[in-house]
């Protein structure tokens, strides 16, 4: 079997338990299908980078467009798709500039090093450190898992990178007492994903802004998960009308292939100079493509404002489910169609079961079902998998009463 020969060549750092962890053969919209021809909703979709669904036509024509001419030239000579994208997220977007990687850890990797070069230069003493928020998560290289405020992450890699501390997520005052001469740049999620569907507030992020400002801080927003239509608006940082000063995107912005992008204003893009950061992969044609036909339908007349409407839709009636099971649902976090459910304990059984009946959402934490569906789901599907859920856990309350 392939699942048998995975754990024999392929190194174990995923929590995959035999027998529970379907084969996906195949994809199309909001529906995957495995090995054995069984059809599931895909509300993990890849963990947000599914955004359009599983080959989605816009982007199956790009990516075959642009192989028939050129799949990879190095970052030493000019890429039409490359300037096509960065020319459609500056002109959409509050940044100056953009560079290119190929993942979100990484585009977050950009990020810190241009806070901490660009504020040597322009104050011209040690300023490194970076105030993040606990439970925030930013990635698994050695930097940003120390970026990320979760000792879980931290355990076995030590020593960690020095230059972070950490405050309380939706706190000011915790994030101003962490601030001090060698503080550079402040750096959270608008919406925490990782760290259990925790959405900031918009006195949280605004006051974040105005520290910054008083401090002479560069404000930092890893949009990875959040961003891109996640949350019904392009950007999160949208919905709390603060502008950083950088911000991350990946996950959905490469429409399913691997891309990553960090974003920042035209000061502080002089930060860097040629040699100060590169990729190999950053940026490649084909990724770039197909980014350029995800970012071209989300910017499509109408659209937000259907993810806006369908997500409303999906959050009432998961608080319809909250009132027929309180004790079940203790809290439902989110915002758009990134929404998760605190359950407790029974969560990884509950997300065992969803996934029996066609259903496949995510559990963060063993504690929060995260729910990831695809922007452009279609209402019946929607539908559907709130009825699956809630058959669930009718099954599961009378099994446990």
């Amino acid at each position: 079997m392939l699942q048998e020969e995975e754990r024999k060549y392929i190194i174990n750092t995923y929590n995959r338990q035999k027998g529970a962890t379907p084969l996906l053969v195949r994809g199309q919209g909001s529906r995957v299908w495995d090995e054995n021809g069984k059809e599931y909703l895909d509300f993990v979709g890849g963990i947000a980078v599914n955004a359009l669904g599983h080959c989605y036509p816009p982007i199956l024509e790009a990516v075959s467009r642009q192989m028939e001419k050129i799949i990879h030239t190095s970052n030493l000579y000019y890429s039409e798709p490359q300037v096509e994208l960065a020319r459609m997220l500056v002109e959409n977007s509050p940044a100056g500039k953009v560079f290119f990687a190929n993942s979100g850890a990484e585009a977050n990797e950009a990020a810190i090093k241009l806070a901490r070069k660009y504020t040597k230069q322009r104050f011209g003493r040690e300023r490194y450190e970076i105030v993040t928020a606990l439970d925030s998560f930013h990635g698994r290289t050695l930097a940003t898992i120390t970026a990320t405020g979760q000792e879980k992450f931290h355990r076995g890699f030590e020593p960690l990178v020095p230059g972070f501390r950490y405050a309380r997520f939706n706190d000011l005052n915790s994030f101003r007492a962490q601030i001090n001469s060698y503080t550079c740049a402040i750096m959270v999620e608008p919406v925490q994903g990782e760290g259990g569907i925790h959405v900031a507030t918009p006195e949280f992020l605004q006051g974040l802004r105005r520290l910054c400002d008083e401090h002479n801080l560069l404000l930092i927003f890893d949009e990875i998960q959040c961003g891109m239509g996640r949350t019904g608006k392009l950007f999160a940082f949208e919905h709390y009308h603060v502008v950083p000063d950088i911000f991350t995107l990946a996950k959905a912005l490469g429409g399913g292939l691997p891309i990553g992008a960090m974003l920042c204003t035209e000061e502080v893009a002089g930060g860097f100079s040629p040699g100060d950061h590169a990729s190999t992969f950053g940026g490649n044609p084909v990724a770039c493509a197909a980014a350029t036909a995800a970012v071209g339908t989300l910017l499509n007349e109408g659209f937000l404002e259907l993810v806006r409407q369908n997500s409303a839709f999906l959050l009432g009636e998961l608080e319809r489910l909250q009132g027929i099971f309180p004790g079940l649902i203790k809290e439902i976090r989110g915002k758009g169609f990134m929404l998760g459910l605190e359950i407790g304990s029974e969560a990884v059984e509950i997300r065992m079961h969803c996934q029996d009946r066609g259903l496949l959402i995510n559990c963060i934490g063993g504690e929060v079902l995260r729910l990831l569906p695809p922007l452009n789901t279609k209402k019946d599907e929607l539908v559907a998998a709130l009825g699956i859920l809630e058959g669930v856990l009718q099954d599961w309350v009378g099994k446990n009463a």
